[in-house]
């Protein structure tokens, strides 16, 4: 398990799908969210199979509470480009339908970019997020990232268009960082 202070970030079980199917598919996430349908039991084994357990190019972990266990939600690095060494970087709180928080979703974000960094030797974490997801664009700058790119009109979300966000952390930003704490 990667600890942070207070979430941990484990290997995701096969017991834990139904919930993160519940959070999945609660309108107020899926927004945010790429795949946009409401997914049944068999599309969400299917991922598991293919992608969390087969896929040498994911890496997606449960976000428990380090104290109890809880499951509280899912994070992970996806689409992971081993010869130039980036991924797209994925989170999500499903507790209280918090989404992204001050306290969960940044301790579980910094465990994770450290894990990219430090254990994987990434050189780029990236992330595409829509331009309505308030949330995780304040995250992202609380943690480093850069905003690189707006690509417009990619996404058809609650009867309108939106645009792509896409940010960035290098690794030179992340060692920088840590040698002037």
């Amino acid at each position: 398990m990667l600890k942070g202070k207070t979430v941990g970030l484990r290997a995701i079980e096969r017991h834990d799908l139904e919930k993160l199917l519940t959070w999945r598919n609660q309108p107020n996430f899926r927004k945010f969210f790429r795949e946009y349908r409401e997914l049944n039991n068999d599309n969400q084994n299917n991922w598991f199979n293919s992608k969390v357990i087969s896929d040498e190019h994911t890496r997606m972990f449960s976000i428990v509470l380090l104290e109890t266990g809880e499951l509280i939600g899912a994070c992970g690095l996806c689409y992971i480009d081993w010869q130039n060494r980036c991924a797209d970087f994925s989170i999500y709180i499903g507790k209280d339908n918090l989404y992204i928080d001050s306290e969960y979703a940044i301790d579980a974000a910094k465990t994770m970019i450290q894990y990219g960094f430090e254990e994987l030797n990434l050189h780029r974490l990236w992330s595409e997020i829509y331009d309505i997801d308030n949330q995780k664009q304040t995250m992202f700058k609380q943690l480093g990232f850069t905003h690189e790119a707006t690509h417009l009109s990619t996404h058809w979300t609650e009867g309108k268009w939106v645009n792509s966000l896409y940010y960035r952390y290098l690794e030179t930003d992340y060692f920088d960082s840590k040698r002037t704490q």
